[in-house]
């Protein structure tokens, strides 16, 4: 084939390009993997939360990347091309709320009157965001893939799309903010409120294993950022624009980036790092919880931020 005629042909594709198949071969075989052991471990671990957050993205990402291999074989199909716009664009959402969950469990270990927010509402406000964030992207997704014939509702789509995902990238670094100050006060001993505890406030300890989980999760925040910072360029680079068009970006950027993020934690995992982080105050036998130990008795008992 000329390269005039191939030129043309590459023009009237769904992606602007053929996906390459041994890649998508490839990215199914490290998803496959890594999904089947975390759903073992979670399964061992009776860790039931990871099903719908990081064994939901493995599943989402093997139905994105089988896709992709549909559409190397037939690139010419709207089916495989909406169906992986969809999935591996809303894909790592559930994979992000396992760290919002975890530094729920890490604050609760190592004492809440370090955190701004209580663990239970850092869980509920940050999940609440990532389930947010996670249908505003789908319906973006949808509305942009299945509009080719459409610039106005492709634009619209990817501008859907946008708005989830930055909206879900200030999520993360607000999130990152509020872990890092309660790294910071926890280390300089500087808590938020004071509590009524008797015999002093709890404060547990950063053994080798949760330190080894942390870093795990500072390394899984990392590639989950760049990897949003990317489809944030992507959409505003517009639907047909270069960056899209490009495939080695979105191997790179998006496969390969949540590819490790879910490899670090089947690494680091949750069930052998914190198995003994779910009831780490001792008994009180007049039932309170360690949260409400926190909340101040008056203003004079808050500390200066």
């Amino acid at each position: 084939m000329s390269s005039s005629n191939s030129t043309s042909s590459t023009q009237q594709l769904q992606y602007n390009y053929v996906p390459t198949e041994w890649i998508c071969i490839t990215f199914l075989s490290l998803f496959g993997i890594s999904t089947f052991v975390h759903t073992v471990q979670a399964l061992y671990f009776r860790l039931w939360w990871l099903i719908p957050s990081a064994i939901f993205c493995g599943f989402l990402e093997l139905a994105g990347w089988s896709s992709r291999l549909w559409s190397s074989q037939n690139p010419f199909l709207d089916k495989p091309f909406i169906i992986q716009a969809v999935t591996l664009v809303i894909a790592p959402t559930p994979l992000v709320a396992v760290n919002f969950i975890l530094l729920g469990r890490i604050i609760r270990r190592l004492g809440p009157q370090y955190s701004r927010l209580t663990p239970r509402r850092y869980t509920i406000i940050f999940v609440s965001c990532d389930i947010i964030s996670l249908l505003v992207q789908a319906m973006g997704g949808g509305i942009a893939s299945g509009s080719q014939t459409s610039n106005t509702q492709a634009k619209l789509g990817s501008d859907i799309a946008l708005g989830g995902t930055v909206f879900q990238l200030v999520a993360i670094i607000v999130y990152c903010a509020l872990a890092a100050e309660f790294i910071t006060r926890y280390t300089r001993d500087r808590p938020m409120r004071s509590t009524h505890v008797p015999g002093g406030a709890f404060r547990g300890i950063v053994d080798i294993r949760l330190r080894r989980m942390l870093y795990a999760m500072s390394v899984m925040t990392i590639f989950i950022v760049i990897r949003t910072i990317y489809r944030t360029v992507e959409f505003v680079n517009g639907w047909n624009g270069k960056v899209i068009s490009t495939q080695w970006l979105f191997n790179v950027f998006d496969g390969t980036m949540i590819t490790l993020a879910m490899l670090t934690l089947n690494a680091f995992h949750p069930g052998v790092l914190m198995q003994e982080l779910e009831y780490p105050y001792p008994s009180n036998s007049n039932g309170t919880s360690p949260e409400d130990l926190l909340k101040p008795r008056n203003h004079s008992e808050m500390r200066a931020v």
